[in-house]
C-alpha cells in the first residue's frame, strides 16, 4: 500500500487513481504527525470484503406491535 501525506495525494491524484486501477491500494495521511486517515482501494477489493449484519441488538432485543395498533396516514407521515 502506498502511503502519501494529503498535498502529495492532491498533486498527484491521477496517478495514484491509475495505481488503484491496476488494483493497489492507497492511504492517505494527514497532519505533522502523518495520522492515517483514508485509504483508496480497488471497488472489487471492497466488495470481497466480509458481509456485516446491519443491527448492533440482532438477537439480543425484540418487540411485537400488538394486533389493536392503529396508526392513521397522516400520523405515520409525521414520523
Amino acid at each position: 500500500m502506498y502511503q502519501l501525506a494529503v498535498g502529495q495525494f492532491k498533486s498527484k491524484f491521477s496517478e495514484m487513481l491509475e495505481k488503484v486501477r491496476m488494483g493497489e491500494s492507497v492511504g492517505i495521511t494527514y497532519g505533522k504527525n502523518k495520522k492515517k486517515v483514508a485509504a483508496l482501494v480497488p471497488y472489487k477489493e471492497l466488495m470481497k470484503q466480509k458481509k456485516f449484519k446491519l443491527g448492533l441488538l440482532e438477537g439480543k432485543a425484540s418487540f411485537k406491535i400488538h394486533d389493536d395498533f392503529k396508526m392513521t396516514d397522516e400520523e405515520f407521515l409525521k414520523l
